[in-house]
């Protein structure tokens, strides 16, 4: 549809499959020589792929642009990776900044879920301003060989792209309505994110057919939900004021009068006696933010009976151990954005020369990604349109990886766009006259670049693993 062309229409996608090739080759290399964890090579691929298919996507409408302007296939694929090259190599830096800022949150296996995709966004950039050029100075116009009759007028790239530039003259007539209705229309879509829920994958979380949901379902309903989340209360008394058996009372004692405790006993005590396990039954499940609210309440009751007994103890356990790393993660998230967005406001602000421009993009991708983080949990949280069968908590990890995706998705079509409209400005247009130009020649290779990111998204949502649908 972009092309007319069904040659036109394979490059991007040969040469996107070499660029992810090489990186799952890599990936595969490394597991050789590093733990990684099973979802490594799917979220790379699938970052990969995208961007790799968008990134020659780009050189390639660039290309039979300047193929209009000069018969020289070889001078025109040398402009082609010197625009559109250029904006590929700045927004291929933007996803990989995102992707090796992972590190920041100082979980292991994140970080090197990053440094795969990163590596495989390199691989990408660096076949689209290789070996793409170079099959493109190759082929010439038979590039655009296989013309399909009914795209062949749309596959043509003249100077007045008639959809786009109605649409931007529309716009730039009045641009504070659409301006004001795009912030209003993400900030609605925003609203559900108010609730996120954060949790890691459980037998809580996983599909009701599943034997080990059904055994836990039994178990919630014999029981009480709590027994399927014990929380283990280790108490040490070898600097206690009091003998151990009256210390490990107190404790008891202390964690009755809490009314979110419906069962405290001692299960285990180590050889000197001075050591207790106690393991602790909640009203609520493993799930539920009421029992991580126990678990603060109960760390929160140390303090007093520290100074009255001298004793010490920590809260521990699956349940206790899945919400500190919960914790961990959402923590994590504003430093991780505050890095990700400066590297990248930095390096536009280097690009462009311009200060209002990083902003704006700045700007549209926090707007793009609390759009995203409201959908996200209206979907696959509340259960909103019915379109996922097991409403839970959002895996803990996601809204990191989330962030890292959609600020690069972000970068990417406003680095393309505004290289154009900037050419176009340095070349003698008005600042108007640029953003109309630019953008009526951009938009249709951005939006059949976001229209294929989405649909390989979109292909892993068959994928089992809850991280990888949501």
């Amino acid at each position: 549809l972009t092309f007319g062309s069904l040659v036109a229409a394979g490059l991007p996608l040969i040469t996107a499959l070499v660029g992810v090739g090489i990186g799952s080759l890599g990936i595969t290399i490394a597991s050789g020589f590093a733990d990684l964890s099973s979802m490594t090579p799917t979220l790379a691929v699938m970052i990969g792929l995208a961007v790799a298919i968008d990134y020659s996507l780009f050189i390639v409408s660039r290309f039979r642009h300047e193929l209009t302007i000069t018969s020289d296939r070889a001078e025109a694929a040398g402009r082609a990776v010197g625009t559109a090259g250029s904006a590929v190599v700045f927004a291929g830096l933007t996803v990989i900044i995102a992707l090796m800022a992972l590190s920041v949150v100082g979980i292991p296996f994140l970080s090197v879920m990053g440094y795969a995709a990163a590596f495989t966004v390199l691989m990408a950039v660096l076949i689209a301003v290789s070996l793409l050029p170079a099959v493109l100075g190759l082929f010439g116009e038979k590039a655009f060989a296989g013309r399909v009759p009914f795209l062949n007028k749309r596959g043509s790239d003249d100077d007045t792209p008639k959809a786009g530039a109605k649409f931007v003259g529309l716009i730039t007539r009045r641009p504070a309505i659409p301006l004001v209705a795009a912030v209003v229309v993400l900030g609605a879509l925003a609203l559900p994110a108010t609730g996120l829920n954060l949790a890691l994958p459980s037998e809580a979380t996983s599909d009701p057919a599943t034997s080990a949901r059904k055994a836990y379902d039994l178990v919630d309903e014999g029981f009480g939900p709590g027994r399927n989340g014990p929380l283990v209360v280790v108490v040490d008394t070898q600097d206690a004021d009091v003998e151990a058996p009256v210390a490990f009372g107190a404790v008891v004692g202390k964690l009755y009068e809490n009314d979110e405790v419906v069962n405290a006993q001692i299960v285990a005590v180590n050889e000197a006696g001075d050591t207790a396990q106690i393991l602790v039954t909640p009203r609520s499940g493993p799930t539920d933010p009421t029992t991580m609210d126990l678990v603060q309440s109960i760390r929160d009751g140390e303090t007093e009976l520290n100074e009255e007994f001298g004793l010490s103890y920590g809260v521990t356990g699956q349940t206790a151990l899945e919400g500190d790393v919960s914790d961990s993660l959402q923590s994590a998230l504003a430093p991780y954005l505050a890095v990700v967005v400066g590297l990248a406001f930095i390096l536009l602000m280097l690009v462009f020369r311009s200060i209002l421009v990083p902003l704006t993009a700045t700007l549209g991708f926090l707007l793009s990604v609390l759009a995203t983080f409201g959908a996200t949990v209206a979907v696959f949280q509340e259960g909103w349109g019915g379109l996922i069968a097991n409403p839970q908590p959002i895996v803990s990890f996601m809204p990191i990886i989330l962030i890292g995706v959609v600020f690069g998705l972000a970068m990417d079509y406003q680095v393309f766009l505004v290289t154009r409209m900037r050419e176009d400005y340095v070349h003698g247009a008005s600042a108007l006259e640029a953003v109309r130009s630019g953008f009526a020649h951009g938009a249709r290779v951005v939006s059949a670049a976001a229209i294929i990111m989405i649909s390989v998204f979109a292909a892993f949502i068959a994928e089992p693993d809850s991280l990888i649908k949501s």
